[in-house]
């Protein structure tokens, strides 16, 4: 399976179901948190991103937000 990285922030409900999603689904992630290291928000911001939960997979487009939909791709 390729890498999924899980982009989150502290008290932020849209990343707390994102990873409940992910991990019910049986997908493995790495998280990264924002409040926990920065530099990860500084990536972000590179990237044009303003929000979280962002999840990114090997060439796939980036995930915004809490996104069922989206997410159900990972799983296949």
């Amino acid at each position: 399976m390729n890498n999924v990285v899980v982009y989150s922030k502290n008290n932020c409900m849209q990343c707390k179901m994102t990873k409940r999603f992910l991990s019910e689904h049986n997908v493995n992630f790495e998280e990264r948190n924002i409040n926990q290291d920065p530099k990860y928000l500084d990536f972000l911001k590179q990237q044009g991103f303003k929000s979280v939960p962002i999840v990114m997979q090997d060439n796939n487009d980036p995930i915004v937000g809490f996104r069922p939909d989206s997410l159900k791709e990972l799983v296949g």
